[in-house]
């Protein structure tokens, strides 16, 4: 049973979209960093612009959109009571904002103050965030499946914070950890849990909603929803169990681990991508495109990590994370987080548009909001820079063609979000001023 929606329990209009509107601005930039870094950024996975780019893309971009689209949809499906949305939203994205930039920039010059400064930025903001969207999940009367799963997605990004700061703490004070845990072992639970626990779990959680409801599939098996969340969790935990002090064995079954998680996750796309095929409206809107994409994606990610791991040969190349990050990354994430944007957006338009009352009855309906054609083109141009980065990943003389590509359907997303927010801008100012007229006479 899907949760009741609370539209009377949603944020002001400006705390999702200040993160919305941010977020495709440091897409720009990372593709523009390719470009001037060209084929050095595709060395390895540890090329200091690897790590800019990488984090330019987690930080400033998914976590942003991820942020926003949480304060909303929290109040929303969960009907959970908010602490101050606008001030939380205030202080948290420009703390965000800052911390990545601090991040990258750190990555690139190799300055350990920039470090600090990220780890203090990203405590005190992803601090806030954290405790807010806890108390709000734990006190709220709602239930469901979809509830759950947000808690888990909520708990993995804690845990991808606190491993992401003692990272950050640890390469700003030049401090090794190797009286304790390896750098590579803390990093490598950093990534499975920031990926996996957090914007993963939260992936599925919002598509048990919104793919039944927007999508008009059949929901998910019910063994499935259970089945998801509660594996991946397990093999988190499993594969976390590598930091423990003395547990050699560990590192013996972590293989089997691996394999599990991406399992799972191969089995969350084949079953989503199942349920499209029998969606009941045969027309394939610019969402369903892009999930499909993603979904797409998740497989070949699986597949490949799955032969990555079963031939070392081709796993233990320098290159190798480069094309499983730039499948998870721009191929999984980045295509679900603009399908969605491109669904989320007018649909908020149209929301508090509709909360604004008034006399003014040319407002547009949602499909008005962003034209057709601007969508479907900016798809195109993502679809093709993924093509393009994980053929500079082959053949990394094609880095600074991927990158320009990259950035190019970036700034057309911004173009278009920017567009469906002057729409609303332009149609509240009209309902405005008709109803101060009204008023008047």
């Amino acid at each position: 049973m899907q949760p009741a929606l609370s539209f009377e329990q949603a944020p002001p209009i400006s705390v999702p979209y200040r993160f919305f509107l941010t977020a495709p601005l440091f897409g720009i930039v990372a593709g523009l960093l390719l470009v001037w870094l060209g084929p050095a950024a595709l060395e390895s996975r540890w090329a200091p612009g690897a790590l800019a780019m990488t984090h330019l893309i987690v930080v400033d971009f998914m976590l942003q959109v991820m942020c926003g689209s949480l304060l909303q949809f929290v109040a929303v499906v969960a009907g959970a009571n908010i602490w101050r949305p606008r001030l939380v939203a205030t202080l948290v994205h420009p703390l965000i904002t800052a911390g990545a930039v601090f991040l990258a920039t750190a990555f690139l010059l190799e300055q350990q103050v920039l470090f600090l400064l990220a780890a203090l930025s990203f405590t005190l903001a992803l601090g806030l965030f954290l405790t807010v969207m806890a108390i709000s999940l734990l006190r709220t009367p709602a239930r469901g499946m979809p509830l759950l799963v947000l808690r888990l997605a909520v708990f993995g990004l804690l845990v991808t914070v606190v491993l992401g700061v003692i990272l950050a703490s640890t390469l700003g004070m030049h401090e090794s950890l190797q009286s304790v845990w390896s750098l590579l072992t803390l990093i490598n639970v950093h990534v499975a849990w920031g990926l996996g626990g957090w914007a993963l779990m939260l992936v599925i959680g919002v598509s048990y909603l919104v793919v039944p409801m927007f999508q008009l599939t059949p929901a998910y098996p019910l063994w499935l929803t259970r089945l998801l969340p509660a594996g991946l969790l397990l093999v988190l935990c499993l594969w976390s169990l590598q930091l423990l002090p003395g547990l050699a064995g560990a590192q013996a079954w972590q293989p089997g681990v691996l394999l599990a998680g991406m399992l799972l996750a191969g089995l969350y796309a084949a079953a989503t991508l199942s349920l499209q095929s029998r969606r009941r409206r045969k027309q394939a809107d610019i969402t369903l495109v892009f999930w499909r994409g993603a979904m797409l994606s998740l497989l070949a990610l699986a597949f490949s990590a799955m032969v990555f791991e079963l031939l070392p040969q081709l796993g233990g190349h320098a290159r190798a994370p480069l094309w499983l990050g730039v499948l998870a990354l721009p191929g999984v994430f980045l295509s679900v987080i603009i399908g969605m944007l491109y669904k989320i957006m007018p649909f908020l338009n149209w929301l508090h548009l509709q909360q604004q009352g008034g006399t003014v009855t040319t407002q547009p309906n949602m499909k008005q909001m962003i034209p057709e054609g601007a969508m479907r083109g900016q798809m195109r141009l993502h679809f093709a820079a993924l093509l393009l980065l994980l053929a500079a990943v082959i053949w990394p003389a094609l880095a600074r063609p991927a990158g320009l590509v990259f950035a190019a359907s970036c700034l057309w997303l911004e173009w278009n979000l920017i567009g469906a927010a002057r729409v609303y801008a332009r149609f509240r100012d009209k309902i405005r001023a008709a109803t101060a007229a009204s008023a008047s006479t």
